[in-house]
């Protein structure tokens, strides 16, 4: 299953949740925002205490919200590429999770 998704547009929440019962697969389109990348102070101030990019944290906040959803985020040079996989790496407590789930809200 494949949907426009990430920190701030989060209509499929419960799609995803059903389909991670389901055991199957979500792939989020525009996962950092697509043509315009996600804007927060919130994602911002994240990143900065993680010492991270917002992008990065946005990226691995899908990572953690739920083992069903599988990242293909668009890069269009190197640089792009190496900020992407950090975020693999980057793990993010039960606060700073509930900070940014408020994004949406």
């Amino acid at each position: 299953m494949q949907n426009h998704y990430n920190l701030a547009h989060r209509t499929d929440d419960a799609l995803i949740d059903d389909l991670a019962r389901q055991g199957i697969a979500y792939v989020p389109f525009f996962p950092i925002g697509g043509f315009s990348p996600l804007q927060s102070d919130t994602l911002n101030s994240v990143a900065t205490r993680l010492n991270s990019t917002p992008m990065a944290v946005a990226l691995a906040w899908l990572l953690q919200r739920s083992p069903n959803i599988l990242l293909i985020p668009g890069t269009s040079s190197l640089a792009h590429l190496r900020e992407n996989v950090t975020a693999a790496a980057l793990t993010l407590s039960e606060d700073e999770l509930r900070e940014l789930d408020g994004i949406a809200s």
